[in-house]
């Protein structure tokens, strides 16, 4: 017999959810690293990263309605409804839109960070939570840049971790 979810809310179940899939990937990046070393797992976690980001946001998309987006304002309004679905609030992550075609997202204690700590490897991993974004701005079609551009982990050299993104939209 099914278990009656009513007693959780949404933000609950949402929250369980994330972290569930937040210890699977911890644990697939940590079963990598024991069999391959930090170099190898490195470009597998990255390659995941890319594949599994690009199926994610079209899903999100599709469940949005959003079929293309042709201006900041529609990218700000989908990537505020897309963050809410696919993050949780354990993730500690800001981000504001400070000017037209400007975006800034920072984090002042990040979760795979702490992970990469425990693990050893803090010093040589190599970011996959900017990689996400980025694969959904490319999947997306949206022209952007960003700086700094980043290959390893900025919370590690630089006790925080900041990122801008310019947009460029056809008028």
């Amino acid at each position: 017999m099914a278990a009656d979810l009513n007693f959780l809310n949404k933000d609950q179940l949402k929250e369980i959810l994330n972290k569930n899939w937040m210890t699977h990937d911890a644990m697939w990046f940590y079963n990598c690293l024991q069999e391959f070393g930090i170099e190898k797992t490195n470009k597998i976690n990255k390659a995941a990263i890319r594949g599994m980001a690009a199926i994610e946001i079209k899903r999100l998309q599709k469940a949005l309605g959003i079929e293309k987006i042709n201006s900041f304002d529609e990218l700000r309004s989908f990537f505020d409804d897309a963050m809410e679905i696919a993050t949780g609030k354990f993730m500690k992550y800001r981000y504001s839109t400070p000017a037209h075609n400007l975006m800034r997202a920072q984090w002042d204690s990040c979760f795979a960070h702490e992970g990469m700590k425990a693990l050893g490897v803090a010093d040589r991993y190599e970011c996959g939570i900017m990689l996400r974004i980025d694969t959904w701005l490319n999947t997306l079609g949206i022209k952007d840049e960003v700086e700094p551009k980043v290959t390893g982990c900025l919370m590690h050299t630089d006790g925080k971790c900041f990122f801008e993104y310019r947009f460029f939209f056809d008028k």
